[in-house]
């Protein structure tokens, strides 16, 4: 329990605290061109809603769209080259007919879909999230600004809200997921970020030599990034203010939401030693509260002990993860948050021993 009071009161409280950023222009913040990155593989419908979005964006210095269709078979081409002609300054696409043997689909169209880019700025997205407001692009360019200067900007992404126990599941890990990669970061210890709202620079991406450490792992085009920046000494800036943040789509069936979770957790193994430790230390420590907890319950001389530990600990890590909801502007029901809880590392616990039985994976 003093473990997890300890990662609670120096990571997340102080985090769940700071202020909305809303960034004020610093000079020139605002006047480097940005080129946004989306892949796309059979996600017609989602790129209706999401280009749109896109192309209204408030941003002064001008943006471009790379799409890249990655090996679609639905009218996901036909729809985006009908926007690259209508929007020739706008939009560009980029198309994967096929994947190298061995190579990463997703890694290898990103990696096209860079090489075409005009601009030194990158920021992508996935063709299943939208953007939270007009003021997504220009937020997250100003993270760039920060401090003495940033190379890699993260952001956050939200999952709708949708009805029944999975998708507040999904959304509970998904905030406590972000606690943790947001509040490390910003404590200056960056090991990940997330794909639907992740920003470089192309100086960044070369000196990592792009994709190349992890081109053959199927998961890892931002975690995997992150780990090779840090590693190239790239300086990394957390924006988190709610108008910068995307919005995707969540898995619907436990099935899915299970197959997504082990593809992400799967590049874990390839991160560096003292994160592995950082991470693990945070998990474990919850792992053996529950744990312990039920090794105790059959002795009736700890009940009045452990039913005031347990107490104290849900009360004070239920408020300051309530508090990280209203910081990211993620609506979690209060009474659930225990339940919720526990599920959240008795599934974690599962995924890991999962992916150390068998390490299949699959893209969609």
């Amino acid at each position: 329990m003093l473990v997890q009071l300890f990662y609670v009161a120096y990571f997340f409280w102080p985090f769940a605290r700071r202020a909305p950023e809303a960034p004020a222009a610093a000079p020139g913040s605002d006047t480097e061109p940005v080129s946004i990155v989306v892949c796309a593989r059979n996600e017609l419908e989602n790129l209706r809603r999401l280009l749109p979005l896109l192309l209204q964006q408030d941003y002064p210095a001008g943006f471009e769209i790379v799409l890249i269709d990655d090996r679609s078979h639905d009218d996901t081409y036909l729809y985006a080259q009908q926007l690259a002609q209508y929007y020739p300054d706008k939009v560009r696409l980029v198309t994967v007919d096929r994947t190298p043997d061995g190579f990463a689909p997703k890694k290898y169209a990103l990696t096209l879909g860079i090489k075409a880019t005009r601009h030194a700025r990158l920021l992508f997205t996935d063709a299943d999230c939208i953007p939270a407001s007009n003021q997504w692009l220009r937020l997250m360019q100003r993270g760039f600004s920060t401090g003495n200067g940033a190379d890699l900007v993260l952001g956050f992404s939200a999952y709708a809200e949708a009805p029944g126990f999975l998708n507040q599941l999904i959304r509970y890990e998904t905030l406590l997921t972000a606690a943790q990669y947001l509040s490390f970061a910003w404590r200056g210890w960056p090991y990940m970020g997330v794909g639907r709202n992740l920003a470089y620079t192309r100086g960044c991406f070369t000196a990592t030599k792009g994709f190349a450490s992890h081109i053959r792992q199927l998961s890892g085009d931002d975690d995997l990034m992150v780990q090779d920046a840090v590693r190239q000494r790239q300086r990394v800036a957390v924006v988190a203010d709610v108008s910068a943040h995307t919005l995707s789509e969540p898995a619907t069936t436990w099935r899915g939401w299970w197959r997504q979770k082990r593809r992400h957790l799967s590049a874990g193994r390839a991160y560096r030693l003292a994160d592995r430790f950082r991470i693990g230390t945070f998990l474990a420590a919850n792992m053996l509260f529950y744990l312990a907890t039920l090794a105790l319950l059959p002795s009736p001389n700890n009940w009045v002990p452990l039913v005031l530990v347990y107490i104290l600990r849900t009360l004070f890590v239920s408020g300051v993860y309530f508090r990280l909801s209203r910081r990211l502007d993620q609506s979690v029901p209060v009474g659930l948050l225990p339940v919720l809880d526990v599920v959240y590392f008795v599934q974690y616990l599962a995924l890991g021993i999962s992916l150390f039985l068998n390490r299949t994976l699959r893209w969609k």
